[in-house]
Formats: C-alpha cells, sequence, structure tokens
C-alpha cells in the first residue's frame, strides 16, 4: 500500500493531494500566492512565493498520513513562463502568467509578417499572447533577462521539477507543446520557432513522456529523499486523462474561469484546423496521443463580472438558481467577449454584447443569459471539432467549479443533443496527474486499470438531452447572430 501525491499548481494557488491506490483523493492541502499586475493587461507571480507554497503543501499532506509516498504528480497553469539562473537557481524576473497580454501587439506583427501558417503547422497552435513564446521574448528584449548559456527557461512544471529534483531541467510533451517552441510532428523543439522568437536553445529543458521519472526528490524535501517525481501534465490534458478519455471522440469541458474543450484524437497528429489548437494531451512511453482543444476565455468569469462589474448578484453562487428561476431569457443574448473571443473565432477585437434588451427585461433574464452563453460557446468549439475529426460525441464529460451548475449541465445537453455526464469525484485534474505518476512507478498497470477504477466510482450525474431539437437549434441560430455582432469590435490602437 501507499500514496501518490499530486501537486496542483494553479493560477491563484497550489493544492496537494494524496490519492490512494483505489484512485480516491484522501485530502488536500492548499496555499493562495499573491497576484501581481504591474500594469493593465500585465500578470505576474513570484515563482519562489509558488515554490514555498509546494513546500508547504507537501509538509502539510505528508504530516497527516503514516503510509509510504510511492510517486509525486505535477499538474500546473500552462504557458506561464518562468527564467532562473543556472547556477544559482534563482529566479531572473517574476513569472509572466498566461492571461498576460503585454505581447498581443507583437503577435499580430508576427501574423502580418506571414507567419501565422508556419507557427500553426509546426506548433498546432495560433499565434497568441496566451502561448509562452512571445512572452519569453519580451523577457529578453524588454525584462532585462540576458539569454545567455546560464539562463534557464521552464513552464511551472519544470521550475518544480528542477527545485524538487536539485536541478534537474525537464518537462512533458504537454507542457512542452504550449510554448510556441515545440514541434508536435518531430516532438521536438523546433529551430525555426526558437529563431523567430529569439530563444537559444540552451535555454530549454529536456522534453520527456508525460508518465515516467523526471528525477528524484532531494532529502530537504518533506517527503523524504528518493521519491520519484513520475508523471507531468498541463492542466487540461490532466483532466481529460482524469476523465479517462482515453480513446479517440472522447471529449470533457472543464467549467472554470474560463472553459477549456479537448477531445482525444488518438496517436496520429491532427492536420491543422481554423479556429482549433491541436495539442499533445499526453505521451506514454513512446506513444503521444494528440488532442483538439478548445480554449473559451470567459465563462465562470462572467458571473463574477455580474457580481462585482454590474452588482446584479451579491454572490457567484445565485447564478445557478437564478437562471432557473425564469422559464427563458426572454430573447436576451449574453456574447462575453470580455477579453476578446478564443475558439474557434480567436478574435482578440471581439467585445461583449448583450442584445435583446426590453423593458421587461430582468436581472433574472441577464443571468440566465450568461449562463447559456457558456453552453453555446462550448457548442462553438464542440461542432468544430466533430466536424473536424469526423467524430460524432457520444457523450461530454464535465468537471471545474461551474459544472455545479444542474441548469446549465442540462442546457448544455440540450444544445448538443447529447448525454452530459458530471464526474464523481471533482479533482479530475489531480487525479489525471496521479495517474501518470501511478502507471510510471507500477502502482496501476496501464489504462485499461486506471479506467476500471473510474468505473467503480459511478459519475455523479448524467444529464440526458430534450429529444426537441427545433428549439435548440432556433435558440442556438440567436447566439450565433449576437458573437456576428461582438466580432471586430475594438478598433484601437
Amino acid at each position: 500500500m501507499g500514496l501518490v501525491l499530486t501537486i496542483d499548481s494553479g493560477t491563484t494557488g497550489v493544492r496537494t493531494f494524496a490519492v490512494n491506490e483505489q484512485g480516491v483523493p484522501l485530502g488536500f492541502a492548499y496555499r493562495e500566492f499573491t497576484q501581481h499586475f504591474p500594469r493593465p493587461g500585465w500578470v505576474e507571480h513570484d515563482p519562489e512565493e509558488i515554490w514555498q507554497a509546494v513546500q508547504e503543501t507537501l509538509a502539510e499532506i505528508v504530516e497527516t498520513t503514516t503510509e509510504p509516498v510511492n510517486a509525486i504528480g505535477i499538474t500546473n497553469q500552462r504557458e506561464t513562463v518562468v527564467v532562473w539562473d543556472r547556477r544559482s537557481g534563482r529566479p531572473l524576473h517574476r513569472a509572466i502568467v498566461w492571461q498576460d497580454r503585454r505581447t498581443a501587439t507583437r503577435c499580430e506583427q508576427l501574423q502580418d509578417g506571414g507567419h501565422l501558417d508556419l507557427v500553426r503547422s509546426t506548433t498546432g497552435l495560433v499565434l497568441d499572447p496566451y502561448f509562452s513564446a512571445s512572452k519569453l521574448e519580451w523577457l529578453f528584449n524588454d525584462g532585462g533577462v540576458t539569454p545567455d548559456e546560464h539562463v534557464a527557461f521552464g513552464t511551472v512544471d519544470s521550475w518544480l521539477v528542477w527545485k524538487l529534483t536539485g536541478g534537474r531541467h525537464a518537462t512533458d510533451t504537454s507542457n512542452a507543446c504550449r510554448t510556441l517552441l515545440f514541434d508536435i510532428g518531430t516532438m521536438s523543439w523546433s529551430d525555426e520557432m526558437c529563431a523567430l522568437f529569439g530563444v537559444p536553445m540552451t535555454a530549454l529543458g529536456e522534453v520527456l513522456p508525460s508518465s515516467g521519472r523526471f528525477g528524484e526528490t532531494t532529502d530537504d524535501i518533506a517527503t523524504g529523499a528518493n521519491v520519484p517525481v513520475s508523471g507531468i501534465a498541463g492542466d487540461q490534458q490532466a483532466a481529460l486523462f482524469g476523465q479517462t478519455c482515453f480513446w479517440p471522440g472522447q471529449a470533457k469541458n472543464t467549467y472554470g474561469t474560463g472553459s477549456f474543450v479537448l477531445m482525444n484524437v488518438g496517436s496520429q497528429r491532427p492536420d491543422p484546423v481554423e479556429g482549433l489548437l491541436s495539442t499533445v494531451a499526453w505521451t506514454i512511453e513512446d506513444e503521444t496521443t494528440y488532442a483538439y482543444e478548445g480554449a473559451i476565455f470567459v465563462t465562470g468569469a462572467a458571473s463574477q463580472w455580474l457580481r462585482d462589474g454590474l452588482r446584479i448578484i451579491d454572490d457567484a453562487a445565485e447564478t445557478g438558481p437564478l437562471a432557473a428561476s425564469v422559464a427563458d431569457t426572454g430573447g436576451v443574448v449574453f456574447v462575453p467577449a470580455l477579453t476578446g473571443l478564443g475558439s474557434p473565432y480567436w478574435d482578440a477585437r471581439a467585445r461583449g454584447t448583450i442584445v435583446g434588451l426590453t423593458r421587461g427585461t430582468g436581472r433574472a433574464e441577464i443571468v440566465r443569459a450568461t449562463v447559456e452563453s457558456m453552453a453555446y460557446q462550448s457548442r462553438d468549439v464542440i461542432e468544430a471539432m466533430s466536424a473536424a475529426s469526423g467524430t460524432v460525441l457520444s457523450e461530454l464529460r464535465v468537471d471545474g467549479g461551474a459544472s455545479v451548475m444542474e441548469f446549465l449541465l442540462q442546457f448544455q445537453a440540450d444544445q448538443l443533443g447529447v448525454p452530459v455526464v458530471r464526474a464523481s469525484v471533482a479533482e479530475t485534474t489531480a487525479l489525471g496527474a496521479a495517474y501518470l505518476a501511478g502507471i510510471a512507478e507500477g502502482v496501476w498497470s496501464g489504462l485499461d486499470e486506471v479506467a476500471g477504477l473510474a468505473s467503480r466510482s459511478d459519475a455523479d450525474r448524467r444529464f440526458e438531452p430534450n429529444p426537441d431539437r427545433e428549439r435548440a437549434d432556433a435558440d442556438y441560430a440567436q447566439w450565433q447572430r449576437a458573437v456576428s455582432r461582438s466580432l471586430d469590435w475594438d478598433l484601437t490602437e
């Protein structure tokens, strides 16, 4: 017997979980860390504060158990950039977070310069400040970081591996593929992408399979020395794995601040598709699984805006009950393009719109339109994925904070015309990293055993769609009309 520990280093804090051999999370410790906003649109974290949070949560979990720790897994906020000095191990700048938009103009310049096709064909991504490379370029050009042989770059997982193992510089394929520097065809760092962004190859770490040994802990870590760090995946890929979407055509949606829809497309790299990201889901041994991804920037954040911006609710928890309190929106449609639109539009100049207002519109109708927008945006992405993959979705597996809203999940099922299945274990991201680490160390034999563990833990609830498609399709057509009015709205430089 023994435990697998998972470090979940997110955007607002670190949670460390203990998972037993039955795949059941036994508890977690949490530490929040500081959000730094030096200028409008800029978001930074202190890498040392993140590491301190990891140390404290590991110590807290280890103190609560007498069982041995078999392995450590890591899952993390993706795309966030950390640079440090190889000699001292100290950060050279605050981490630039995935939400940071300081390089938007630079990305537009690269796109106008005709680089998009090369970027898409090499990395599967688009030219957007969301990804790591332009942030790293900014650090070298404007952030005071010298791109010499002593500088090390990594996403958050790589920084934590360095600290846990006493200096191993490595990442996994699911994180490397989010940097705009990685060729998802050759599964290696791209000379062309590094040249485009002025990144020296010497700054990059070794890219390893998601399930496999990255190193072992040093004796100053709370677990003690020689505990293998054996599984790493970016948070959304870890959630796909934790939802046991192991086979092509299976998909999950995580409803958080934004939403991330991933569909497993198998072991062949998918062709680039307009509006979707092609990404590495995970690599086990020498086999890589790919996914289509749709990134939706604002879902749960829209509820926060209703509370903090419009002040028409006092608590985000009111959103679901208030939405369900009216029969419909009375014709109101809300497109929450508050920071532009992500997949499948990728329009940084789109802006939020609320259309269809009348004197009969009340706050319940606006709140319901907000919740419905979460489902409409997901349908946008899933229809694009189905068309690209030639796969008809049989069900959608869901998790994330907003998945507690049963009205949302029923409306989502009605919009998609397929069942929506909510996981019984909310922490699918942490589970995914635990499974990857445990498979590497022989805690579980492979995908079939992990799928069996998950099947013994029944879904929390299954939402069946209304068979009447006419109403759902008419509502969706209204949504599409509203989206057309929000596109390319902000014409300021």
